[in-house]
Parts: C-alpha cells; structure tokens; sequence
C-alpha cells in the first residue's frame, strides 16, 4: 500500500505529459478527486465503484474516504487505490415502521452535527491534500467554496410517509443542503423508462442537475447459456434490520432443498451453525466475487435499495424485493416496481418463501429497456467535468 501511495507523485508527472485515449483523448493533467458516499447501506459505496474504476482507467488519482467497512469494501476491489478515514452518519433502524420513523427523528441533531463535522473536516484536510475535485454521494457537508464540488443522489423528491406537506417541506430543506454544490448528480434515465420513479424526477430540479444514467459496480461478461437454478440471498443495510430479516429466511430456507448461496451483505454477521449442504454461505462479497453468483442464479431474493436494484437491471435478473420496514424510500421503490411489472415485492413482515416463489414464478418481469449503454452515460458526464477542472 505505502509502495503503491509513492508511486502516485510520479504518476502525475507524467500525466502532466501525456494524453489517455478512451474512445477519445482526455485532459492531460491528472486530477486529484476526492470521492466519498454515504455510510447508510452499502449502496452507496458500490455505486461509487465504476466511477472510481473510470478514474482510473484514465489515469486519474482517485482518493476514497469512507468509514472502517466502506475502506474495507473499496479495497477489496481496488488495493492500490489511496484511502482516507472519514466517520460516517451511523443512522441505526428501528425495530418496526413507527420505530425507525421515532430513533430518526431521535437522530436528526446528530446528523446535522455530522454534516457540520464533515464539512470541517474537508476544509481541514483540503489545505493538506490539495484535492481537484470532489464527488460527495449524499454527504452534505462535503462542498468546498474553492474546489468543484458534485453531488450525487437520486432522492430529489422525498418520500416521508408523513404526507405531501411534509414531503415538500422536506424537498425545501434538502435543494438549500444540493444547491450548495456546484453540480447535482442523478444516477438514473433522464426519460419515461426511469428506474426511480418520482423520486428522482421531481416537478422542479435542483440547479446544475443532470442525469448521468445508471451506475452498477458489476460488468457484465458472457451470460452463462443456462442458469444453475440456484437462489440467492443478497442482504444489505443498516442494523439491526439487516439482521432481523437474515434471521427471518434462516428459519425457511431449512425447508427449501434447491440450491441457496446466501450473502449476508456484513463482515461481522454470525456464521449460522449446522448449515445444511445445499446452502453455501458467505458475508460478504465484493463485486468480483459477486458477479458469477448474480449470473448463474434463477432468483434473486434483497432488499429494494436502489444501486440493488442498477445491479439487477444491469444483469437483467429477477428478484423478489423485501423492502426494509420504515425506510419510505424502499417501501416505494418496492411498490414502484411491482406496479410497473420490473420486479416482485414483499413485505418483510408478511414474507413467506413458498408464497413469494410461486407469486415470483407468475409475475411479468418486464424490461425497463435500460440496455449496456444506459450504464456508460456516466462517462461523457465525468470526461467534461474532469476537464473543466
């Protein structure tokens, strides 16, 4: 790691010097880009994987801030890449719907105190790093007044659960926290086969938006011709409901004699006993690991967090979506797509395997029509950034 770091000064010598031909020629200078997401889920930290991995494709220095388990994520990916420890928001669910709407609200000064704390911290460590740009998705302290600064988010319209009023009350506050940034980021079609739905296609954006199309941490090889008629678990997002709902599918996978590999989506979950040979388990997987599995399996059973979801349209899966309870933006996400016949949704309170696969085997599992191209949009969008810096 310290080699590699060393290697970074020469590294922009001699990018000062030469150009980098990706489908067309690219600023000549080699920028120092500070890229840091949210610690709620693991979602955003994936979604951050191919613009890191475009970065540096095109020889760029990409520097990754993150909590413990967003480094160790990213590293596990990317080795060489330079890595910062920046503490995250730390949001914790509660145990029921009118539970997590109670500790959020218990949590808001909390996190007002993070974003301040961020927002120092960057000011801080900017005079020592000397950083080109900065990529925050949906960090709202990390803007800087004297180096561009982009934010990245597809909750442009929020969904509360409280009602229209809070709704838009909520949207007022959020646009004051975007329109501190340069540039606003949507990661999602700008047209009719969008995968966000209202929630990323308000009636008013927020200025400097763009879309960037979707952004999925897989690439997709050669599609195996046929399936291994395996089902796999994908677990993801905060405790203690990540765990909850694991603890929920171990009590009726037992029952269930095809083959499972399972992934807990945490680095620290329990490693279940007597786990029975049609279950191969896992805790967690980087994108490398992951995509065979994604591949060959017949069904996908996760979360309807939205960059699982880029990662299922990307590989054109099917999957039953369990959205956690109380968090509003999955609850209508899952809705969203079981209305438009993308994907099937169960509650997690109600959920029942044998029912959600016979429920799974009816359902439509129609296309969105987001091809291969939908997921390279994002590059033009970076290449003209990177050379305004």
């Amino acid at each position: 790691m310290v080699k590699m770091m060393a290697l970074f000064p020469v590294l922009r010598f001699i990018n000062a010097f030469t150009f980098v031909k990706i489908g067309k020629l690219q600023s000549a200078k080699c920028k120092k880009i500070l890229i840091a997401p949210l610690d709620w889920g693991l979602g955003h930290t994936t979604r951050c994987v191919p613009i890191i991995r475009y970065m540096l494709s095109l020889g760029q220095h990409p520097v990754f801030a993150g909590n413990e388990w967003q480094r160790n994520f990213i590293n596990k990916s990317f080795s060489y890449i330079e890595t910062i420890h920046l503490d995250g928001y730390n949001v914790r669910y509660g145990k029921t719907n009118s539970g997590f709407l109670y500790s959020l609200l218990l949590q808001v000064p909390r996190i007002y105190k993070t974003i301040r704390a961020e927002h120092k911290w960057l000011i801080d460590k900017a005079e020592e790093a000397h950083f080109d740009g900065i990529i925050s998705d949906n960090r709202y302290g990390l803007f800087h007044p004297g180096i561009p600064s982009v934010v990245m988010t597809h909750q442009l319209e929020i969904q509360s659960g409280m009602g229209s009023m809070a709704d838009k009350s909520l949207q007022k506050v959020h646009y004051r926290y975007l329109d501190r940034f340069n540039e606003c980021w949507v990661p999602d079609l700008a047209g009719t086969d969008s995968l966000s739905g209202k929630l990323g296609h308000p009636e008013a954006l927020p200025k400097a938006s763009s879309y960037i199309g979707l952004l999925s941490q897989l690439q997709a090889t050669e599609t195996p011709r046929e399936h291994d008629n395996s089902l796999l678990i994908l677990l993801s997002g905060p405790e203690p409901q990540r765990s909850i709902l694991s603890a929920l599918l171990w009590e009726q996978l037992y029952h269930y004699m095809g083959k499972i590999h399972f992934v807990e989506g945490s680095a620290t979950a329990e490693t279940p006993k007597d786990i029975p040979p049609h279950i191969t388990h896992y805790k967690q997987l980087n994108n490398e690991q992951l995509l065979p599995l994604l591949q060959n399996a017949k069904l996908v059973i996760c979360r309807s967090g939205y960059s699982t979801l880029m990662d299922l349209i990307r590989l054109n899966k099917k999957a039953i979506l369990i959205p956690t309870p109380g968090q509003t933006e999955q609850e209508y996400l899952g809705k969203y797509m079981q209305q438009q016949g993308i994907f099937y949704c169960q509650s997690q309170k109600t959920f029942e395997l044998s029912r959600a696969l016979a429920a799974a085997a009816q359902f439509p599992y129609r296309s969105i029509g987001a091809g291969a191209a939908s997921f390279e949009l994002y590059r033009p969008a970076l290449d003209k950034w990177l050379q305004r810096l």
